[in-house]
């Protein structure tokens, strides 16, 4: 599979109710399949979390980068169990893994990809509020790009928009990369430092929830089989 060149690619020519019109080609099914990947694997690693939070922090906050895992890690980094500096290092790839896929999206798909994303109430009123939304979002994008992208996890939007954005607004796939390194350093830095100024309390407080993991792990199996058995019912 190839990735995105910095020259724009083709986009369909009219808006159909996919982001690719009426016909996907290869990078189209590429980026669909792609988004998919990162939905299924934010699934699967709810269950990781009560089961490793306790015994594997650092491999949860490897596979997953999830934020208590961070927090984790950085008391255990405060005992003197591994440099601060790798508790850092640790969660960036796995909290930025599929970040590119959006710019992807957004490069490829155009504003296409902020309705998919947007989705919502598909009714004529429904749809013109997220035109509208739409129209502002690609203002903003042109704008304030590449500050947005360094800010993603600060600002009171999904940071998925910000990366379809970025990728809308014409950003270089290595610019994309370079900024989204250093916004996700700027994340998951304090995240893991304040589980360092913690210390010892954050780790006492996270074997006690490590008690009852196994229970938790199996809770939160049954609420998302149960969600999708409710989901296949109300389907017509």
């Amino acid at each position: 599979m190839t990735l995105a060149s910095d020259d724009p690619e083709p986009q369909a020519p009219h808006r159909g109710p996919l982001p690719w019109g009426d016909g996907a080609g290869r990078t189209d099914v590429a980026i669909a399949l792609l988004i998919g990947l990162c939905v299924v694997y934010s699934l699967a690693l709810w269950p990781l979390v009560p089961a490793l939070i306790g015994s594997h922090p650092l491999l949860l906050e490897i596979v997953g980068g999830s934020t208590l895992a961070e927090v984790t890690v950085g008391a255990h980094s405060r005992l003197g169990e591994l440099p601060l500096w790798w508790a850092v290092l640790a969660g960036v790839p796995s909290t930025m893994m599929f970040d590119w896929v959006f710019w992807w999206a957004g490069r490829r798909w155009g504003d296409r990809a902020l309705h998919l994303v947007l989705g919502g109430d598909r009714s004529p009123r429904g749809a013109a509020r997220r035109d509208a939304r739409v129209a502002r979002f690609e203002r903003l994008a042109e704008r304030f790009g590449p500050v947005a992208v360094v800010l993603a996890y600060y600002l009171p939007v999904p940071s998925v928009l910000v990366y379809v954005g970025a990728g809308l607004s014409g950003m270089r796939l290595r610019t994309f990369l370079v900024l989204d390194l250093l916004g996700t350093v700027l994340w998951v830095g304090p995240i893991v430092g304040l589980g360092y100024a913690v210390g010892r309390p954050a780790v006492d407080v996270i074997d006690r929830i490590d008690h009852y993991s196994t229970y938790l792990a199996i809770a939160i199996a049954v609420l998302l089989v149960a969600v999708q058995a409710r989901r296949h019912r109300a389907a017509p």
